[in-house]
């Protein structure tokens, strides 16, 4: 039986789900479905650097991170090369096989899983240094258990860096009528846009969960330049924000 066909998935939205598997080929083709991230790629991984360092005081180097909703592992093999034990957990089967496949072609040695978060605690219970959250939390069924849940497997003083898209009327202009419709950067239909959370949502959502947010970001596109940058004060449509896990007294 497949992990699609199983009835306890909590978080996955099979939906969701089967418009990611259909590109699953294209993971690895930085012209294809997901070339946007391929170009904003690097800002991650740099800022994933950056807050390991500023809030955890220590660099990438033999931490533990868990990267949910990892898809071909486009974070998780810069972050493995840089030298930390990664994890990466997908419920789509053949994101994880296509991840597994290039991992293998690359001499790298990551943990790849196809679980659903909900599954991976009722069955095991690990803790992370880091915990990464990209372009997952509008995708899934329950966000905020989804993005609770991501939090009870971080270890406390540990950082989650999530990345989602605002709900703004200036996201649902770029990141849908001009990303999928008129640039055809995604296929039509890839996201919905009163699925999108804004930054005080998501923060809310942690709050109960020894989470507080330590530092936001916006990932920019300059249309005549076509590059991509980070803007602590343009969170509007694309953002990441890096919550620290800290035990109250």
């Amino acid at each position: 039986m497949s992990y699609m066909d199983k009835e306890t998935m909590r978080f996955v939205d099979k939906s969701e789900t089967e418009k990611f598997m259909k590109l699953s080929d294209q993971w690895w083709d930085e012209q294809g479905a997901f070339k946007t991230l391929h170009l904003i790629n690097p800002l991650r991984i740099d800022y994933i650097q950056k807050m390991s360092q500023q809030y955890l005081g220590k660099p990438i180097h033999d931490l533990k991170i868990l990267d949910i909703g990892c898809g071909g592992g486009l974070i998780c093999e810069p972050l493995a090369r840089l030298g930390a034990k990664v994890t990466g957990v997908d419920a789509n089967e053949a994101g994880i096989e296509a991840a597994k496949i290039h991992c293998q072609e690359m001499g790298l040695d990551i943990d790849y899983r196809c679980v659903d978060i909900h599954d991976m605690i009722a069955d095991y219970k690990e803790y992370y240094d880091i915990v990464i959250n990209c372009e997952v939390v509008e995708h899934v069924r329950h966000p905020q258990e989804f993005m609770q849940t991501s939090a009870t497997l971080l270890q406390y003083d540990g950082i989650m860096i999530a990345a989602t898209l605002n709900r703004t009327i200036e996201s649902y202009l770029k990141a849908i009528i001009g990303a999928e419709y008129v640039l055809g950067w995604l296929p039509k239909g890839t996201h919905d846009w009163h699925k999108f959370l804004k930054p005080s949502e998501l923060v809310n959502f942690m709050r109960t969960h020894d989470m507080i947010l330590q530092n936001s970001v916006g990932l920019i596109y300059n249309v005549f330049s076509n590059q991509w940058s980070l803007n602590a004060n343009n969170l509007n449509v694309n953002y990441m924000l890096c919550l620290q896990k800290i035990q109250q007294h």
